[in-house]
């Protein structure tokens, strides 16, 4: 008959205590070794995002590309870094000038109440709609000499599915801009001035 094992002979035996501690760190190894590999996509995604905007906007600046051909053209560079269930969505806005980016049509002469828009004023027609707008921003690419302000912003799913795990969304997003004045290939169209 074999003789059963005292219990200071089970404390001191080692065997299967590796497995058991790598039991312990093997989940957050792994979780930490993903989140690593997710943010530096994320990095990456963003740098290549930022170099593709500014090709297809100098190429566009120097009239080699028109608005629907630098659509395209990011879709098409972005499809080698991207996952099938991506999207990509491209915003140009023209402006006359540098300093009309993001702000309302000039008001060339002010009535009562000063400093907003009402009836009886004039202001100048940035965009050539015929009506004030609170931007003075036009779609497009706009003319010779005109400003342009491109935004690109990617959507995809993340790559690793840890990110639930961190209380991440599961989509991860690059947005990049960039502002550009188009060559002078002409002159350039001063907005109409109009009164109400």
């Amino acid at each position: 008959m074999r003789r059963r094992p005292r219990t200071s002979a089970l404390v001191r035996n080692q065997r299967g205590a590796t497995l058991v501690e790598f039991g312990f760190v093997a989940f957050p190894l792994c979780l930490v070794i993903m989140g690593i590999g997710d943010l530096a996509y994320q990095s990456y995604l963003n740098a290549v995002t930022k170099g593709v905007l500014d090709r297809a906007a100098r190429a566009a600046s120097v009239g080699t590309l028109n608005a629907t051909q630098i659509d395209s053209f990011i879709s098409n560079q972005m499809s080698t870094v991207m996952s099938k269930q991506a999207t990509v969505s491209v915003v140009k806005t023209s402006y006359y000038n540098f300093s009309r980016i993001g702000k309302p049509e000039k008001i060339l002469t002010d009535t009562a109440p000063l400093g907003s828009y009402n009836s009886g004023d004039c202001f100048e027609d940035a965009n050539g709609n015929g009506t004030y707008d609170t931007s003075s921003g036009s779609a497009g690419l706009g003319g010779a000499d005109d400003i342009v302000y491109y935004q690109v912003n990617v959507s995809m799913p993340r790559l690793f599915p840890m990110a639930k795990l961190l209380g991440w969304p599961a989509t991860q997003t690059a947005t990049s801009s960039v502002i550009l004045r188009n060559q002078p290939w002409a002159n350039q169209a001063a907005p109409a001035k109009v009164c109400s």
